[in-house]
């Protein structure tokens, strides 16, 4: 596993060290991570990270966003979250009441969210839509 992600990290021109191949270990399984909850997921094997700073973890984190491995997504009220499913428009449901957050796909073929009404002279390339509600769980927990 640390190899493919040493390969992956080096066909995006970044050096595959430590505290990267950690972080995108720690986000597999686990979308919608906040920096704590990778830090606490990291925290569990310190050594495997080469002694990850706090500061550290955010400098991979935007390293990787920048090199498109990682998607970070900001919903009101949360802190930012990062999943490792980039590259292809998908969009978001969050829970009002316990900030559980689901994907969305868009729509199949050309991505009708893609074309605003009026560009500005924008060339768009990415849309984040939110959809905001209650989870299934959270509806039968008060009773809705």
């Amino acid at each position: 596993m640390e190899q493919l992600v040493g390969d992956l990290l080096k066909r995006k021109g970044l050096r595959s060290t430590a505290q990267r191949r950690a972080v995108l270990t720690a986000l597999q399984g686990h979308p919608h991570s906040t920096a704590a909850d990778l830090e606490a997921r990291i925290g569990a094997d310190p050594a495997a990270a080469g002694g990850l700073s706090r500061q550290g973890l955010y400098n991979v984190l935007e390293d990787l966003a920048k090199a498109e491995l990682v998607r970070c997504i900001e919903p009101a009220g949360s802190p930012a979250r990062y999943e490792l499913r980039v590259g292809d428009n998908h969009h978001h449901l969050v829970c009002r009441r316990c900030g559980r957050i689901e994907d969305v796909d868009c729509s199949v073929g050309a991505a009708p969210c893609l074309t605003p009404e009026k560009d500005l002279g924008f060339a768009v390339d990415e849309a984040e839509i939110t959809w905001w509600g209650l989870c299934a769980e959270c509806q039968k927990a008060i009773g809705v």
